[in-house]
């Protein structure tokens, strides 16, 4: 058989055949005599196929539930267990199956199992009990179907349903599913599947359209339990007095950090699936509700220069300059908050290792929109200050500011962005423009732009004076002075492991760690190093992703070490650090830079696992 796989994700069938149709199943060995079938003769060889067809065999007849089959149950899972530690077994064994009626009524023929070696016997046995049970669980797995496929779930009940324990539901469309027998099945990883636990499988098919396939759906087909109550399709009110009603629908496998305003980030595991992060599943960080703008009536207001005029500029007018493209990393100056907690309370968002995602922007140059407006560099210090369309209920909007020297810098690339990987701006990452400012922390990102000028100093905005700045681990909330401390604008070097998770279990034998690592001012990472011990040995990571530029390293490096678990190791101490071109490391531990907001946490990252048996 060209596709083992495929066999056995369909349900005791042969593809091509009725889903409603009976199958019965004959096995028997290679050089004795078989019956005559209508249908057609599937091949397996022992070594590559016969062990995955009994795993699958016993999990799907351990998944039924009848009581009145416990015991045939338990004989089939006996003699399947037995049979795998079989030392003598059919060099070559066939698979056959045949349909009788479309009734559902039991009937079950005597099957027969034919052995070339002294194992015939428990063979014979295990053959009959093998095709007794797969008839028996492909029946009772579409009678249970037929049964319930009209039964009626809230969504309240899908989302109650998120673990082996209570089941494993997901919807597609109007349908409910119960997909806990497939979950280990998953081609993608059980981990994949599971962040669409409770929920709906449409936003992860968005992300990876493979699923949207013909025989996906048949396979899905095969779980589905019930429809979803037709109620539950209808939109709430908008509450009107709400400030955050109108705000856009995201992924759901964002890790929420706070609603209201939205902060959010991916999983480790999607984070470094792609090198370019997809848009529905790029970090979220909002200060304020998400403004709702009309395109058609957007104006950005450059302030002019003394003798220079100020412009207005709509869609259309930012279209007409020279467009250009980069690729740039945003990292939040919180991300990995999360751990410089665990030394001491800290003020802020517990952002883990995703506040930090990349994007192709695409935008006009803001150097050349300040020239048009009359701007040109001067020697003296100037600011070029960024104020959005968000703001709070009082009126006050979100601001920012850069150096005019990076902004009318040609090769620092600052733009004025209105696409992301080829769409126009998504509401939550800033439509219809926005300021992309390389190698810079995300907070002078500027979302929802309406105003640009140019002042002597920088912005005086709360989150530009007042926030985001690093002081001593001796400082505290009693003794901080904000204005002793710069704004924070280029981050240091920064490095994260994504998989394996922390605390997860890893399989012995060969152990493959993924991750991410970036540097701020353009930097390139130049290394990554990782240790299976907690620091006292070193191996060098393998550098993926798109070459980096001198001095225009604008976005990170993935990276991926396939190492040697060590004989008889059951924990592993993993840590990853990076370099970057200008030799800067990690520092080693979170203490000595812990400061009281949370920010630039960047010691090496640490993920504790344990080995299997």
């Amino acid at each position: 058989m060209s596709d083992v796989s495929s066999y056995l994700m369909c349900l005791w069938g042969v593809r091509g055949h009725h889903l409603h149709q009976r199958w019965h199943f004959c096995i028997t060995a290679k050089g004795c005599p078989s019956q005559t079938w209508d249908s057609g003769l599937t091949e397996f060889t022992y070594e590559s196929a016969l062990p995955a067809l009994l795993w699958s065999s016993t999990n799907r007849l351990l998944a039924l539930r009848s009581a009145t089959m416990l015991l045939l149950h338990r004989a089939v899972v006996l003699r399947l267990q037995q049979a795998c530690r079989l030392k003598s077994i059919p060099s070559r064994i066939y698979i056959q199956a045949c349909s009788t009626n479309d009734s559902f009524r039991p009937q079950y023929p005597s099957l027969t199992f034919c052995g070339d070696n002294s194992s015939t016997r428990g063979w014979k046995v295990m053959g009959t009990l093998l095709g007794l049970g797969a008839v028996l669980a492909y029946q009772d797995h579409r009678c249970r179907a037929a049964q319930e496929s009209t039964r009626i779930y809230t969504k309240e009940e899908v989302s109650s349903h998120t673990s082996p324990e209570t089941g494993i539901w997901v919807t597609l469309g109007s349908e409910v599913f119960d997909v806990t027998e497939f979950v280990d099945l998953h081609p993608g990883g059980p981990s994949k599947l599971m962040l669409a636990a409770g929920g709906p499988l449409e936003p992860f098919w968005a992300l990876y359209a493979v699923h949207n396939q013909s025989h996906v759906r048949e396979l899905l087909a095969q779980y589905k339990i019930g429809e979803l109550n037709p109620e539950d399709k209808v939109a709430p009110t908008v509450e009107t007095s709400d400030p955050y009603a109108d705000d856009p629908v995201r992924h759901p496998a964002l890790k929420v950090n706070s609603q209201r305003p939205f902060n959010a980030e991916p999983p480790p595991e999607l984070l470094t699936e792609n090198y370019i992060t997809p848009n529905p599943i790029f970090f979220t960080r909002n200060h304020l509700p998400v403004p709702n703008l009309d395109p058609d009536t957007y104006r950005l207001h450059i302030v002019g220069a003394p003798g220079g005029q100020s412009l207005s500029l709509s869609l259309d007018d930012l279209h007409n300059f020279p467009k250009y493209e980069i690729t740039v990393t945003l990292q939040c100056a919180g991300n990995r908050r999360s751990e410089m907690t665990q030394v001491k309370e800290v003020k802020g968002l517990e952002w883990r290792t995703g506040a930090i995602s990349t994007a192709r922007w695409a935008g006009a140059r803001l150097c050349d929109v300040l020239a048009q407006a009359g701007h040109q560099p001067c020697e003296t210090e100037a600011h070029v200050c960024f104020e959005g369309l968000d703001s709070d209920p009082t009126g006050t909007a979100y601001g920012a500011s850069i150096p005019l020297a990076r902004a009318m810098d040609p090769e620092a690339e600052v733009l004025l962005a209105y696409e992301m990987n080829g769409q126009p701006l998504p509401r939550d990452h800033g439509f219809p423009v926005r300021v992309v400012v390389p190698g810079v922390v995300g907070a002078r990102h500027v979302k929802w732009l309406g105003r640009v000028s140019v002042q002597p100093e920088e912005s005086y905005s709360h989150w530009q004076r007042r926030d985001y700045k690093g002081f001593s681990p001796s400082v505290d909330w009693d003794t901080v002075d904000f204005d002793s401390a710069p704004s924070i604008q280029e981050l240091p070097v920064q490095s994260a492991i994504t998989e394996p998770r922390d605390g997860e279990t890893v399989e012995s034998g060969e152990v493959t760690i993924k991750g991410y690592a970036w540097s701020g001012g353009g930097r390139a990472v130049i290394r990554v190093d990782v240790s299976l011990d907690g620091g006292l040995t070193w191996q060098v990571a393998k550098l993926d992703g798109e070459e980096q530029r001198p001095r225009k390293a604008w976005a990170w490096r993935l990276w991926q070490l396939q190492a040697p678990v060590p004989a008889g190791q059951r924990e592993l101490n993993i840590v990853c650090k990076a370099v970057d071109d200008g030799y800067n490391v990690q520092p080693d531990t979170v203490a000595p830079i812990w400061n009281l907001r949370g920010v630039l946490s960047n010691a090496w990252h640490r993920v504790h696992v344990f080995v299997a048996p």
